[in-house]
């Protein structure tokens, strides 16, 4: 399923959805006021029995080897692999995309290189057209931000500045470069739910099936 064929939940839907966000360390408090103001319940994850029965997880931004780090303390990483191999949906913001690549947890076939464009004195913001968000810009806000550096076939590119992708896809786990919790933009939030109501109720569907 494209990020196009994917409806932003509606309230009564949305109400229903539990989202984690990883708040070992970075901006989770940020992502959790987002969450709330589109009718979703956010769940701040600092333990493995926090991480059951969510419907989806957000991994921030922050620095990544703390990250990695406070994963590995908290012993984290089963339980986020667990989340994952159910099909339940992860959304990597900026250190939380270099969390998810290929050489670190692995859930996304991609490398990301770390401060790609340049240290915190060189944020900056940009206009992006994001693929599945339709068709006006969104405001993005990159703060001592990756790039994905390569990445295989099945890993779709969704935005891109001068060529270097800053947004990617691979099944339910959606990755990008930038902050989209620092605008009053949610449509980024707003798919992570989406594809949260979407695995939701094949979950269901799959559940009722067997009940037969």
């Amino acid at each position: 399923m494209s990020p196009s064929e994917l409806a932003p939940p509606g309230p009564r839907e949305a109400s229903r959805l539990r989202i984690g966000v990883l708040a070992s360390q970075g901006d989770f408090a940020a992502h959790a006021e987002m969450l709330r103001s589109l009718g979703a319940e956010p769940i701040e994850v600092r333990s493995p029995p926090e991480l059951r029965e969510l419907d989806g997880l957000v991994i921030p931004g922050g620095e990544s080897t703390t990250m990695v780090k406070a994963i590995e303390r908290d012993r984290l990483e089963p339980a986020i692999r667990a989340h994952f191999e159910e099909g339940r949906p992860i959304l990597g913001t900026c250190a939380g995309m270099i969390v998810c690549d290929r050489d670190h947890l692995g859930l996304v076939d991609a490398s990301a290189r770390r401060n790609a464009f340049g240290p915190q004195i060189a944020s900056f913001e940009a206009e992006l057209q994001v693929e599945g968000l339709g068709p006006n810009p969104l405001r993005a806000v990159f703060i001592r931000a990756p790039w994905i550096e390569e990445h295989g076939p099945e890993v779709e590119v969704l935005a891109s500045i001068d060529g270097l992708p800053d947004a990617v896809r691979q099944d339910g786990v959606l990755l990008c470069a930038f902050h989209p919790e620092l605008t009053d933009d949610s449509r980024v939030h707003a798919l992570l739910m989406a594809l949260a109501t979407a695995q939701r109720k094949r979950r269901l569907e799959q559940a009722a099936s067997g009940r037969r």
